[in-house]
């Protein structure tokens, strides 16, 4: 009896546990019975967790992210949800039971996912370079992107999964947002989950300038001006207040020839002239392409539903943007510093 009242607690508190679908409540296993062989305790949190969320809120699901048509059916939605370590639970209760998981969607909605974000972070900043391109791929589409779109999309509550040593939370619910984005593409077409990538992932903004780091700003910036034919830089002071009180600041500027590269401040006149080469190398790496003037390699595929080997259509134009500037690899030795100071 006590267990059975703790499986109608835990049932009330769980928001996708619903006993009016389930074809027997309370279940067998909560029943006791005297036996010569004792059995293992019930317990009413593991069997809650293998119960599968009512067709309403799958349904409801499906409808919130706007995508009814490619969620269907309620056995779609909870495909999606279900996390390839769910079947090792699952065989508690019912072993025979045949479940479907998103263990073989996943993979292909990781793959795409990289793609897009791949494609956009490059037409969009040309001159990023490529460990912070890696860097900004990783923070749009990476596994806790992932779980926070999930997390927004409302499909925590739904999620069947199983905790191990590989497997916590958050790689659970970062499959969810990459089985619907293989489904999109394997119903519908690959734009189409290009654009629901867009939408969901590609229109948050992060921040690139904390990725980007600098051991030597001024010698990768002297670097750099060499590689485009530019003057030779040269550090200008342009304000300075307090210079003899506890408490100075003084204002670099960076030029080449007329042209000014960047500004720093700082409480010395090396700290400001450090960060006046950072912001240089900032204006140059962060320069981004409006997005009327972006041209992705992803745009030549036909408009149309079904594979991009199966669509028939005229292929869009696609024009390759200017190649940006070679990465610059230098080393620091011994204790000696570049500087371009007169």
């Amino acid at each position: 009896m006590a267990a059975q009242k703790r499986l109608v607690s835990t049932a009330a508190k769980l928001a996708s546990v619903s006993t009016a679908h389930l074809p027997r409540f309370p279940p067998r296993e909560a029943i006791f019975k005297q036996t010569e062989i004792p059995k293992p305790p019930f317990a009413p949190e593991v069997w809650a967790s293998t119960r599968p969320p009512p067709p309403s809120a799958l349904s409801a699901f499906a409808h919130r992210i706007g995508l009814a048509s490619v969620l269907s059916t309620p056995e779609s939605v909870l495909r999606v949800c279900t996390h390839s370590s769910f079947p090792h639970l699952q065989q508690q209760f019912a072993p025979h039971e045949r479940i479907q998981t998103n263990a073989h969607l996943t993979p292909l909605g990781n793959a795409l996912l990289g793609l897009f974000a791949s494609e956009f972070i490059q037409a969009a900043y040309p001159h990023l370079p490529t460990r912070v391109l890696k860097a900004a791929v990783s923070a749009h589409v990476g596994t806790q992107t992932c779980a926070a779109v999930a997390q927004e999309m409302g499909a925590a509550p739904l999620l069947r999964w199983h905790r191990t040593d590989d497997v916590n939370h958050s790689d659970a619910l970062a499959s969810v947002p990459r089985a619907i984005t293989a489904l999109i593409y394997e119903k519908l077409s690959l734009l189409s989950a290009r654009q629901f990538v867009h939408s969901y992932f590609l229109s948050r903004e992060i921040d690139l300038r904390g990725m980007i780091k600098f051991r030597q700003p001024k010698k990768a910036l002297l670097e750099m001006v060499k590689k485009l034919d530019r003057e030779y830089p040269k550090s200008r002071l342009l304000k300075e207040t307090g210079r003899f009180s506890n408490s100075p600041v003084f204002v670099v500027g960076i030029f080449s020839g007329a042209d000014k590269l960047g500004e720093g401040f700082g409480s010395s006149l090396r700290m400001a002239e450090y960060r006046a080469a950072e912001d240089a190398l900032h204006r140059v790496y962060l320069t981004r392409v409006p997005n009327h003037l972006m041209s992705l390699p992803t745009s030549t595929f036909p408009a149309g539903l079904g594979s991009v080997f199966d669509v028939k259509g005229e292929e869009q134009l696609y024009t390759p943007p200017d190649l940006g500037m070679a990465e610059v690899e230098y080393g620091r030795s011994g204790r000696s510093s570049a500087g371009y100071t007169n």
